[in-house]
């Protein structure tokens, strides 16, 4: 009996996030677009090499809690969720989640005393609430919350 040879992959291995088909366009907002001109702004172009892209839609929307965006350090991708991606969200609003999220990549992380991770630091929180229209952008998502759960 002959024996079987593993097959190779036709493509290298990636990072998921790098083997996801996400992209920047959205039908209401340009992801890119809205990154450059904060990066720009907030940030003086220092965030390079970065992606960033509506995440995947999911079959069902979450019960409890919603996680706007997320940053995957690793791999330079920042992804948002698809629902934010509509006529009633605000575009002041998106660049505030764009801008938490980008925020992530400038200021470190810490341990704690209980050896935790702490990514949301006093000076993170304190720059956060830098943001021009923070406590706008905080009352807005309070107030909208529960439009984006089931």
């Amino acid at each position: 009996m002959a024996k079987k040879t593993k097959r190779k992959l036709s493509r290298p291995t990636l990072p998921m996030q790098r083997q996801l088909n996400l992209r920047h366009e959205g039908r209401h907002f340009d992801l890119r677009a809205i990154f450059d001109r904060m990066n720009a702004r907030h940030f003086r172009g220092r965030l390079r090499g970065y992606k960033v892209v509506w995440g995947r839609k999911r079959r069902q929307r979450p019960k409890e809690y919603f996680i706007f965006g997320t940053i995957q350090e690793e791999d330079r991708v920042i992804r948002i969720h698809p629902l934010l991606d509509q006529p009633f969200v605000p575009g002041w609003f998106l660049e505030y989640v764009l801008y938490h999220e980008m925020l992530h990549s400038m200021v470190p992380e810490e341990t704690d005393s209980a050896g935790r991770r702490r990514v949301h630091t006093a000076e993170f929180n304190r720059r956060e609430k830098a943001f021009p229209r923070y406590r706008r952008a905080r009352r807005w998502e309070e107030e909208n919350l529960a439009r984006f759960l089931r």
